[in-house]
């Protein structure tokens, strides 16, 4: 009897002895799985490197949670991505964001302009990336923004949009989804120039109407430049090749630079300001002698879309407004 107890007690020693020789193996693998940033979190604690526009080498987190955006492409571009940044830029001209994106943007708070950016207000964000480029003076103030978290300058200036966006998808680590949106965008665009019929090869002004006289846009590689060139549409003498700054004012007495086949006028607004500018326009003598307007040829749009530096979800609103117009 005293041989069976001796015998139960060294076997409920033994297997104590295991028990806790377990607890410990495992606490310490948890230890080494948190210093590496392996295991079920290690996605979420960890980095990845890459080299910004600039040639900056930064470490950006992989899964990146809170998102400052400071430019009008970013912020385009992270939206189309499904990322609602909680920061962003306001639109030009605006004192939200822009009126296009006033939708999918709403819980972002305003902490810059396309002239500078608030430090304290991005600071007390307390964001884990930091998104701009080069359309925005802000990229003169990256220093101060990467003391506060990893910046990526992801396009410089006048950079063709499609590439403009990969380079913030890959700092949101989400090439794969951009890639599909600009395949459908691209086959749209394709279906689209199959059925312009007699607009095939038309040209297209394109002009934001502001404080009673217009300004030429759009032009070089940017969404709106390249989905007219893209679809076979020309542009006016005055509208070729890349400009000198965003928007390049036309003097009322030099309206026949704006005349093209069709004119697509808006301002930094939504549809309905640029109907009434384009009632305004309509007032200035000369405006009436523009082929475009003898022939019903004006297109009012959602200006903020087309006069804004923008991205994927500005070229989408500019493809829509040009097909609903010219294809037959």
């Amino acid at each position: 009897m005293s041989t069976r107890r001796s015998t139960r007690r060294t076997l409920l020693t033994s297997a104590a002895a295991v028990l806790t020789g377990a607890v410990l193996l495992t606490g310490c693998g948890s230890d080494d799985g948190d210093g590496d940033g392996a295991g079920a979190s290690g996605k979420e604690t960890g980095t990845r490197h890459l080299t910004d526009a600039t040639g900056r080498e930064v470490d950006v987190p992989s899964a990146p949670k809170k998102v400052v955006t400071l430019s009008e492409p970013t912020l385009d571009a992270a939206l189309a991505l499904g990322v609602e940044p909680v920061g962003a830029t306001a639109g030009r001209g605006q004192k939200g964001v822009s009126t296009y994106l006033a939708g999918k943007a709403g819980k972002a708070q305003v902490v810059a302009t396309v002239a500078e950016a608030d430090m304290e207000k991005v600071a007390a964000l307390r964001p884990d990336l930091i998104l701009l480029d080069e359309t925005t003076a802000v990229k003169t103030q990256v220093s101060k923004l990467e003391s506060i978290a990893p910046t990526v300058v992801t396009a410089k200036l006048n950079e063709d949009w499609k590439k403009a966006f990969t380079a913030t998808a890959d700092a949101l680590d989400k090439e794969s989804e951009a890639q599909k949106i600009i395949s459908g965008f691209d086959a749209d665009l394709a279906a689209a120039k199959k059925k312009l019929g007699a607009n095939a090869g038309a040209s297209v002004s394109v002009v934001r109407w502001q404080n009673g006289a217009p300004s030429a846009v759009g032009r070089g590689v940017g969404h709106v430049g390249s989905t007219l060139s893209d679809l076979g549409l020309g542009r006016p003498a005055a509208q070729q090749g890349v400009g000198s700054g965003h928007s390049e004012p036309v003097s009322l007495e030099k309206l026949s630079a704006i005349d093209a086949d069709w004119l697509v006028l808006g301002t930094l607004g939504d549809k309905a300001d640029g109907e009434k500018a384009y009632a305004e326009a309509k007032k200035v003598p000369n405006f009436g002698k523009l082929k475009a307007e003898r022939n019903g040829h004006v297109i009012v749009v959602q200006g903020s879309a087309w006069n804004s530096a923008g991205g994927p979800l500005a070229a989408r609103i500019v493809l829509d407004d040009l097909t609903k117009a010219l294809v037959s």
